[in-house]
């Protein structure tokens, strides 16, 4: 896949999020970002004509797994957070009533 590709999907994800108006969307255009950053790397740790990191007896050209762990690792930690955030709206939308941005944040009766 062509970096520029995993580039327009940040981007994206970037617009996404700055004209949602919806805490949900917010959270889903922050996920998009995330897999945009997750394309991105195993895009640059891809090796062309690379071969799985197994050891046998030729050592030609393999794929370095550093980036593909690392990226495992973020979508484990990427799910959680989002899962989490998800949770925190549907608190959200108990104390508040709405899920928008605008009636959460410009509230005059919020208790800290």
């Amino acid at each position: 896949m062509d970096p520029i590709l995993t580039f327009i999907v940040i981007l994206i994800g970037f617009y996404g999020l700055s004209v949602s108006e919806n805490i949900i969307k917010s959270v889903f255009m922050v996920t998009i970002i995330e897999s945009g950053v997750i394309l991105l790397f195993l895009n640059l740790g891809n090796l062309e004509g690379g071969s799985i990191p197994i050891f046998n007896e030729t050592l030609v050209g393999i794929v370095d797994p550093l980036p593909q762990a690392l990226m495992i690792t973020t979508i484990v930690i990427g799910s959680t957070v989002t899962a989490m955030a998800l949770m925190l709206s549907i608190k959200v939308f108990h104390h508040y009533g709405s899920i928008e941005w605008k009636t959460v944040l410009n509230r005059e009766d919020m208790e800290l």
